[in-house]
């Protein structure tokens, strides 16, 4: 891969990986209570939205933003790890291992995550959610915090 075409599919991983985050934050806080009856502040108001609707967009946005992860990894692996070991950094190394870890977790969890957000009486959608939500943030930093290692390094 050239390497503007690296960039443009890191930028891309990126714009998606934001608009994930968004979605599946404000899923999670959501279904995370109830809103409170006449209470119009800004915490009412964001946790009044039907939390159904992000479903289909948030599987969408997650495949979208692992696959275009994966196709990146060949590079990550070529540019971004060398400088990781010749700086002796194994934190940062070992949490992106776990990254690709939580990453295929969540596309293993994507249709039980689905199913459970099609069904209007299915259970288990609270903790589904914010389990993805966990995944998602985790991933989202150690992604970025990665990419700034890489470029004070380089």
């Amino acid at each position: 891969m050239g390497d503007s075409l690296i960039t443009g599919l890191l930028i891309l991983h990126v714009l998606l990986a934001v608009a994930l985050l968004g979605a599946i934050t404000h899923q999670a806080i959501a279904v995370g209570g109830a809103p409170r009856s006449g209470k119009r502040s800004f915490g009412a108001r964001y946790r009044a939205v039907d939390a159904s609707a992000y479903g289909g967009a948030i599987v969408l946005l997650f495949a979208a933003t692992s696959l275009i992860g994966g196709s990146l990894y060949p590079a990550y692996r070529m540019i971004v790890r060398p400088v990781l070991e010749v700086h002796n950094l194994r934190v940062a190394n070992g949490a992106f291992e776990l990254k690709e870890h939580l990453a295929a977790l969540g596309l293993l969890m994507l249709p039980a995550y689905w199913a459970a957000w099609s069904r209007p009486d299915a259970t288990g959608r609270a903790g589904l959610t914010w389990v993805l939500a966990v995944i998602v943030w985790w991933n989202f930093l150690v992604g970025d915090v990665l990419n700034n290692i890489k470029g004070l390094f380089h």
